[in-house]
């Protein structure tokens, strides 16, 4: 018999709570719910969940504290914020710290369904990746632990990020698309008209960890209309 996939829902107004857990057992969810951030954090760092619904204005710790405390923990973890703050600054923040994507207040289930089954999904994804990826002299990736070596510094990704990461290097001969990394990398279903910006803040934050100036991309590069390359010295 097929494993249901698992979903913890931290959220803490009742309706929507009890709304979601009816809706995700419909569709075939095995579900766990918390109504605050401090029993979130609990259930998510001690019981095994596919992907965790994290709310961000919570009583305790709000969802970005969670969110950060869970990625110390466990970089593969996949998260979807819930949030009414749908500010530039707000979705930037929850996605700089690990989440893989947000839904904004008030959602649609049918939006929240497909960008579930998306990250749920991940296809695209080659199981055959390299043990490392070597951009230049100066940096050097390790796919499998997620880190690499610049200089004497050692820097860590999540999961997505490494997955970014592999895609660009595979196609690093040509720029790839927006839209073919929701499919790839997200699992979004082609031609797909979901208004997000996970893949560009994404992209922010890797270059914010492997480029010396982020504002002078060396490695990743945007090419106007096309899309991103990865370039490999």
């Amino acid at each position: 018999m097929t494993r249901k996939p698992r979903i913890l829902v931290v959220e803490d107004e009742a309706a929507i709570r009890t709304g979601l857990l009816d809706v995700l057992v419909f569709h075939g969810y095995d579900v766990d719910a918390a109504e605050n951030g401090t029993d979130g954090l609990a259930k998510a760092l001690s019981g095994k969940f596919d992907l965790i619904l994290l709310d961000v204005m919570l009583p305790g710790l709000d969802g970005f504290s969670v969110c950060n405390r869970i990625r110390e923990q466990d970089r593969e973890q996949a998260i979807i914020m819930l949030t009414a703050k749908t500010s530039d600054d707000d979705i930037i923040h929850g996605l700089s710290l690990g989440a893989d994507d947000y839904v904004g207040k008030p959602f649609s289930v049918a939006q929240l369904i497909l960008r579930i089954q998306a990250v749920l999904r991940r296809s695209g994804i080659d199981t055959q990746i390299a043990d490392t990826l070597r951009l230049s002299d100066e940096l050097e990736i390790d796919t499998r632990n997620l880190t690499a070596q610049c200089g004497d510094n050692t820097l860590s990704f999540t999961r997505r990020e490494m997955d970014i990461l592999q895609y660009l290097h595979r196609h690093h001969a040509r720029p790839v698309p927006r839209e073919e990394l929701l499919n790839k990398i997200w699992g979004y279903a082609k031609h797909l008209d979901l208004e997000t910006r996970t893949v560009d803040i994404h992209i922010a934050k890797l270059r914010r960890k492997l480029e010396p100036d982020p504002a002078q991309p060396r490695y990743l590069v945007t090419v106007r209309g096309a899309g991103y390359r990865l370039l490999v010295e």
